[in-house]
């Protein structure tokens, strides 16, 4: 083995046209690049959605609605989740860490308790907010809610 038996893997070389390696290429001069304008210099890129000079689809599509940016996103938890964590756990205070604790939550998430199902126990239940049906259902279970 010497220099002139070297070369690189098999599958390494991904690139099967060299530009800019002169006329006799096929691929020098211009380098595929055109003559004249930005596209033939150097650190250009076309904008993202580009169709060369076509109205883009995101311009010919009609906008409708309204998307309210300052809305408050909840995590739903209904009275038969609280149940069934009573029934599996014997908790009497359920706060957010609680509801973390045992997947029920995320860090970031806020939560609202809605009023789908029965609540037997009496409870304390700390969250972000409270449906009235699940508020009525609470307190009427012997517990009481605590807004965060």
């Amino acid at each position: 083995m010497d220099l002139s038996n070297l070369k690189p893997a098999k599958g390494s070389v991904k690139r099967e046209k060299r530009i800019g390696r002169g006329q006799g290429s096929g691929h020098g001069g211009t380098s595929t690049r055109g003559h004249k304008g930005a596209g033939q210099r150097s650190g250009t890129s076309k904008k993202l959605g580009f169709e060369g000079g076509q109205m883009p689809l995101v311009r010919r599509v009609p906008k409708f609605g309204f998307k309210n940016i300052n809305r408050k996103e909840y995590h739903a938890i209904n009275l038969e989740t609280l149940q069934k964590l009573v029934d599996d756990h014997g908790l009497t205070v359920v706060t957010f860490e609680t509801l973390r604790q045992y997947g029920l939550a995320s860090k970031n998430e806020m939560v609202k308790v809605l009023g789908k199902g029965e609540l037997k126990a009496k409870l304390e239940v700390h969250a972000h907010g409270f449906s009235a049906s699940a508020a009525q259902a609470i307190e009427a279970a012997g517990g009481n809610i605590v807004k965060l």
